[in-house]
């Protein structure tokens, strides 16, 4: 049973007849005074609540009745209905334990999705399950680890994959945070329809709503054909929207305002187009001291991390060290032809104490380095440490060239080149090896003028 909370009787029956439509049952309260009397013999499933119930619209009494609440009940889910003129107390709301808000006036469609959304969450009690157990479960194949951070992990995404919660991804760079969105998508109702990625740090300010919602021809100067925008790309299916924390400010504001209404204009057309999508994001960087130093906006924050999942660092999780360079090997081995390929002891004892500030990307770039380079189908520690010491220094970094010696356009330059000349031009292994993916090395190729063959691959 769903508690309607408003005192506009239209905005009640509208709900009642929209809720009841789709086989919910509803009760309403015009008020604070009536809702805690209702609360204090019937317990709802979920509760929607307007904010303000007086001719005040401070939205004070709404605030006090949510708190109210959590103190009767803090694991009913609560949606709160607001207007943009009210959006910071939204967000005030969500500090004080409400699980979504809706503007007015609402899509009945973004209702039923947040409505659907908590009650699965609700329903999906968590339960400890072992690595094997899981796998038999989701198809987590590409995901290798059994530490127990990343077993409770995989357990989180199992759990919410099924419904339309958005994921918020937070680690360090080479974590793995694509292949966590990948497995949330595959083990998704969602899973036959698209997944598009976006990194969002790629994206320049002026051409984020043409990437992003498309443009018509002639919207701008060099818009000679129509384009579709990534969000018209995943519609019913997943966007993948890596890098979020390295939006600007203005880009800030047109995301959230589709995430939000689920709806967009594309640039250069005055027709509003509605879009169906389930929200992950991913970022290396700490969201919430953004929000603190005004760089972020704490409303769109709330608005893509209703699940939160933190990756841990490599470093923090050694035991999966030598699983991960069992899994490369096993694919090198069939990619360069060396089925004898294996690991010996001691290395695998040497790379679990490696501080590997490059993570999971880091590590893979130095096992392949090291197959590549040895002859000897047993890899042992020497092999490894030649990779990774390559500076004088033997700091394990590179030695890079003194400031103002070269840009970082030609350094980025040299190093593609370099890739592609080493890869014979493969773009897939190049790309690899840089740690980019492949669209991100096809947009540099075309960036630097950079010849290559498509067929290559």
């Amino acid at each position: 049973m769903i508690l309607i909370i408003d005192d506009d009787i239209a905005v009640k029956t509208s709900l009642q007849l929209l809720l009841e439509g789709e086989g919910y049952r509803t009760a309403t309260a015009d008020g604070p005074a009536s809702a805690l009397t209702f609360l204090k013999s019937n317990t709802p499933e979920l509760i929607i609540l307007d904010l303000n119930f007086s001719i005040d619209t401070s939205g004070k009494e709404g605030m006090n009745l949510l708190q109210e609440i959590k103190k009767i009940n803090d694991a009913i889910p609560i949606i709160l209905i607001t207007g943009w003129a009210s959006i910071e107390l939204a967000v005030q709301g969500m500090k004080f334990g409400a699980n979504d808000f809706l503007n007015k006036p609402w899509s009945n469609d973004h209702v039923l999705q947040s409505i659907k959304t908590l009650l699965d969450l609700q329903d999906k009690k968590k339960q400890k399950n072992s690595r094997k157990q899981l796998d038999s479960m989701y198809k987590f194949h590409q995901i290798i680890g059994d530490d127990d951070n990343m077993v409770d992990i995989l357990e989180t995404i199992g759990r919410v994959a099924s419904t339309d919660a958005p994921v918020l991804i937070m680690g360090e760079s080479g974590t793995g945070k694509e292949l966590i969105a990948e497995a949330i998508h595959q083990n998704s109702l969602r899973a036959n329809k698209p997944f598009i990625k976006v990194n969002l740090g790629g994206i320049s300010t002026s051409l984020f709503e043409s990437e992003m919602f498309g443009h018509v021809r002639g919207a701008f100067t060099d818009a000679r054909f129509d384009r579709v925008g990534r969000f018209e790309l995943a519609n019913k299916g997943t966007i993948f929207l890596d890098e979020i924390g390295d939006l600007d400010a203005g880009s800030q504001v047109k995301l959230l305002r589709v995430l939000q209404d689920r709806t967009y204009e594309v640039l250069g057309s005055s027709r509003t187009k509605n879009v169906d999508v389930r929200v992950v994001c991913a970022t290396n960087r700490n969201l919430e001291e953004m929000v603190a130093m005004g760089t972020f906006r704490e409303d769109l924050l709330y608005r893509i991390n209703l699940i939160t999942v933190r990756l841990p660092a490599l470093r923090e999780r050694p035991k999966d060290i030598p699983l991960l360079v069992e899994f490369f090997i096993n694919n090198l081995k069939e990619i360069y032809n060396r089925p004898n390929l294996k690991l010996s002891n001691d290395a695998s004892k040497w790379l679990k104490q490696l501080p590997l500030p490059g993570n999971i990307r880091q590590l893979k770039n130095i096992v392949e380095r090291s197959v590549l380079v040895s002859r000897k189908d047993v890899l042992e520690v020497d092999d490894f440490k030649s990779q990774l010491e390559q500076s004088p220094n033997k700091k394990g970094a590179m030695q890079l060239p003194q400031v103002g010696a070269i840009t970082l356009d030609e350094l980025e330059m040299q190093m593609i080149k370099k890739a592609m000349d080493f890869h014979k031009n493969k773009v897939t292994k190049a790309a690899s090896a840089l740690g980019i993916t492949r669209s991100s090395l096809y947009r540099r190729l075309e960036k630097f003028n950079i010849p290559y063959d498509e067929t290559a691959d």
